[in-house]
C-alpha cells in the first residue's frame, strides 16, 4: 500500500482592481449606475466576461440604502441571468473577498468577482453607524462614530502614545500622498480645521462620500494567464474584539495583531501597508499593533482619510495594495480592513508578487 500526500492549498491572487472616483455625493446616479462602470473596468483589465466568472460575492449595507435586500438591485449591474453563483455579506467588501477566497480554496471555482459599494451622502452616516452598537445599553444613547473615535484618541493621548500635532501630521501626510491618486476625494493641502469632537478636528476625520470598488481573484495558472504580475494572497485572517467598548483597551488592537500573526505578516518585513484607518488616531493604534516602522510606506494612496466610502473602503485597501504589486511598486504588501466602532473587527491580508 502506498500513501499519497494531500495537495497543499491553492495559490490565489488578486489579478485586477478598479474603483470609482470617490465623490461627496452621487445623487445623480443610483447604486447600480455607480457600480456598473467599475464592474466593466475590472473585467476589461483581464478580458473576462461575466459568464467566465466562477463565483461572485458582494459587500454592502441595507442601512445605508434605507431599504431591505438592497444588494439584490446591484445584481442588475453584474448580470444575474443566466443564473450565477452569488453570495453577499452585510459587511465591508474585504469580508466578501475573504468569502470568495475560501470558495476558490475549495476548488469549486477558478475565478471570483468581488465588489462593494456605499452611498453615505443621502443621510447622516454618523448616526447610521450607531446601529452597530449594543442595542440595549449603548445604541439608545446615540453615541455617533466620531464621538467614539474621539474617546479612543483621548485614551491614546492620556497614555502618551500621541498628541494633537502628531495626529495632524498623519492627516497632512495622507492627503499629500493622495494628490497622486486620481480616485481620492480629499487631496493636497487640506486644513486641519475646527474641532468636531475633542480632540479630533475635521482633518482627523474621514470625508463623507460615495464610492464603489471591485476586485478579481484567480487561482493558480489561471491567475498568471490573466495578470502579468499577480498579487498572491499569502495569508488572510480576520478577528473581532469584544462588543462592549467598556471591556476593551482602546489604545491597543489585539485582534489586528492576531489576524496579522495568523496571516503571516510578521514572518518577513513588508514594504507597503494600506491601513483602513478612518481616523488619524486609529493609524497610531494600527501601526503599533502591526509593528510598522518608518521603513514601511503607509497608505501611499492616501488611505481612508482621503476617501472613505463605507462598505467599500476596506476592499479599496486590498485593491490598492494589490495594484502596487501589479505595477512592481511593491513586492510584499499588507492590507488591513476594519468594521465597527473603534477598530472592533479587523482583517489583515498579505500580498506578494512573483520574484523579479
Amino acid at each position: 500500500m502506498t500513501s499519497r500526500q494531500a495537495p497543499g492549498p491553492r495559490d490565489i491572487a488578486v489579478v485586477a482592481f478598479a474603483q470609482t472616483g470617490h465623490r461627496r455625493s452621487t445623487e445623480d446616479s443610483s447604486e447600480v449606475e455607480m457600480l456598473m462602470p467599475v464592474l466593466h473596468e475590472v473585467l476589461a483589465r483581464t478580458g473576462l466576461k461575466t459568464a467566465g466568472i466562477g463565483f461572485t460575492c458582494s459587500g454592502s449595507s441595507d442601512y445605508l440604502a434605507g431599504r431591505a435586500f438592497s444588494f439584490t438591485l446591484a445584481l442588475d449591474g453584474v448580470g444575474a441571468w443566466p443564473p450565477i453563483s452569488e453570495s453577499h455579506v452585510e459587511m465591508d467588501g474585504a469580508w466578501a473577498l475573504y468569502e470568495a477566497w475560501t470558495r476558490l480554496l475549495t476548488g469549486d471555482a477558478d475565478t471570483a468577482l468581488v465588489y462593494s459599494y456605499g452611498k453615505c451622502s443621502p443621510g447622516s452616516v454618523r448616526d447610521v453607524l450607531t446601529r452597530q452598537l449594543d442595542p440595549y445599553y449603548v445604541a439608545p444613547l446615540w453615541p455617533d462614530s466620531i464621538a467614539l473615535a474621539a474617546l479612543q484618541a483621548q485614551a491614546l493621548m492620556d497614555a502618551g502614545h500621541t498628541d494633537e500635532a502628531a495626529l495632524a501630521a498623519v492627516g497632512a501626510r495622507s492627503r499629500a500622498d493622495a494628490a497622486a491618486n486620481p480616485h481620492a476625494q480629499l487631496k493636497g493641502n487640506v486644513p486641519q480645521g475646527d474641532y468636531v469632537v475633542r480632540p479630533l478636528r475635521t482633518g482627523d476625520c474621514p470625508p463623507v462620500g460615495d464610492g464603489a470598488a471591485a476586485v478579481l481573484l484567480a487561482a493558480g495558472d489561471r491567475a498568471r494567464d490573466l495578470c502579468e504580475r499577480p498579487a498572491w494572497i499569502r495569508g488572510i485572517d480576520h478577528r473581532v474584539e469584544a462588543h462592549s467598548l467598556g471591556v476593551r483597551d482602546l489604545t491597543d488592537s489585539p485582534s489586528t495583531r492576531l489576524a496579522a500573526q495568523r496571516a503571516g505578516a510578521f514572518e518577513r518585513p513588508v514594504d507597503t501597508a494600506e491601513l483602513h484607518a478612518p481616523f488619524s488616531s486609529q493609524e497610531v493604534v494600527l501601526r503599533r499593533a502591526l509593528r510598522l516602522d518608518d521603513s514601511v510606506r503607509v497608505n501611499p494612496s492616501g488611505g481612508a482619510l482621503a476617501a472613505n466610502p463605507v462598505m467599500a473602503a476596506g476592499l479599496v485597501r486590498i485593491g490598492e495594495a494589490a495594484a502596487r504589486v501589479h505595477r512592481g511598486d511593491s513586492d510584499r504588501a499588507l492590507a488591513h480592513a476594519t468594521s465597527g466602532p473603534c477598530l472592533q473587527q479587523n482583517l489583515v491580508a498579505v500580498l506578494e508578487g512573483d520574484p523579479r
